[in-house]
């Protein structure tokens, strides 16, 4: 990826946003009303917790000494070695089976959110929001949607039942947004400030702040038992490991190469390996969370960006932006076994897995335009026209008990 590319992201002054177009929900935030059933306690017919059954031949629940180390208030994995078990084909939470089926696409030059049907791949509705819209976050509990505001330092809230957009919150340099495994804080990536601040998770009131001696703090996820999370740094190349509990860096490393550019992160269903996309690099790393040492590298494609779990924990999608082609890597052997090249001109950049696993939505990042590509066959199903640069896209609602953030990483 040229560099000229690479720092398109970082944004530039844009005009004053529009009034919000759609009708304003009450309170600060675009949240259901009290009373609706938490992440973790009950999911609707087929999935696994409603059976009473995990998938064939595996424990219903982590083994006692991984259970035991679990972060305080963290629900527990319902498999051991499946991060992911929670995620499988349409098994929705009752929080959000009544929430409308719609993609939610971020368009950071238009300052804009295109609402698309799934169905139809139609553009619904075009909403502004505030100034350089990054990312589409689904709360922890799942009932809220926050735009991140980025340039506009403001997370603007949707209510997913009903799509209506919310008051807008003030929050400084949003970049992206994650959430702690137990539900107790909102970890807001403050990629200008090089600063990763601990947020109340409804009201967005600051709680704490951790510096870093990284540049462009950017994407993360979180360790099996919830304890750290691993933090890539886009512009120094670096990674950094977060104690979740002391809110402190305990390690921290640079990627190798000449010019590392890491992306997206995202961990292997069994909880030991985490793969890491560098645009640069064109690949992703592959790493020993809990040892933290030099990690191994596997070329994908041009700009690697993206990654995603597939529904049934066998794959990982990797969006090779530069390339415009999808790479499939077996969780089992760590290769790529298969890869789609998108036609014509295409920038795959953030997305995620439709609830029955059939299709990858991606934002076409360079082209004004998002992508919906069939998991089966890879085939390109719809290209949809929306504004300046879509980035982070959500796609809603997910399978899964409650949200770590990011683009919607649930477990």
């Amino acid at each position: 990826m040229t560099s000229s590319l690479s720092r398109a992201r970082v944004r530039t002054a844009l005009g004053a946003a529009a009034l919000l177009a759609l009708p304003l929900v009450a309170g600060c935030s675009a949240v259901r009303a009290a009373g609706s059933t938490r992440p973790g306690d009950t999911w609707v017919q087929g999935s696994p917790a409603a059976t009473g059954s995990a998938a064939p031949g595996r424990e219903e629940s982590a083994d006692t000494a991984t259970a035991a180390h679990l972060l305080p208030g963290m629900p527990p994995p319902l498999v051991a070695d499946d991060l992911y078990a929670a995620d499988r084909p349409n098994a929705l939470s009752p929080v959000v089976r009544n929430d409308k089926s719609l993609v939610y696409v971020p368009n950071l030059d238009s300052n804009t959110v295109s609402v698309l049907d799934p169905r139809t791949y139609k553009v619904l509705r075009t909403v502004p929001v505030g100034k350089g819209p990054q990312h589409v976050v689904p709360a922890w509990d799942l009932k809220t949607l926050w735009v991140n505001d980025d340039t506009g330092n403001a997370l603007t809230p949707i209510n997913p039942v009903t799509g209506t957009v919310g008051k807008s919150v003030p929050v400084e340099d949003p970049y992206n947004l994650y959430f702690t495994p137990d539900g107790k804080y909102a970890v807001v990536m403050e990629e200008q400030r090089k600063e990763i601040v601990f947020r109340d998770p409804h009201t967005m009131a600051v709680k704490d702040v951790l510096p870093v001696k990284c540049s462009g703090v950017n994407h993360a996820d979180f360790s099996p038992d919830g304890r750290y999370f691993i933090v890539t740094c886009e512009f120094s190349g670096d990674l950094i490991k977060v104690d979740t509990v002391a809110h402190k860096v305990i390690a921290q490393l640079r990627l190798p190469g000449e010019m590392p550019m890491p992306q997206d992160i995202k961990i292997s269903p069994d909880g030991k390996t985490w793969y890491v996309a560098d645009m640069q690099t064109s690949g992703v790393w592959i790493l020993d969370g809990d040892k933290f040492t030099t990690p191994t590298f596997l070329p994908t494609g041009d700009g690697a960006h993206g990654l995603y779990p597939s529904r049934d924990s066998k794959y990982l999608y990797v969006a090779n932006r530069g390339e415009g082609s999808i790479s499939l890597i077996s969780f089992a052997t760590r290769t790529v076994v298969k890869k789609w090249k998108l036609p014509g001109r295409t920038s795959p950049d953030m997305g995620g897995v439709s609830a029955d696993g059939k299709v990858l939505w991606l934002s076409g990042r360079y082209n004004a335009e998002v992508y919906a590509i069939d998991t089966t066959t890879g085939k390109l199903l719809a290209r949809i026209k929306v504004g300046k640069q879509p980035h982070g896209l959500c796609v809603w609602p997910q399978p899964g008990r409650y949200s770590l953030g990011h683009t919607g990483i649930l477990r």
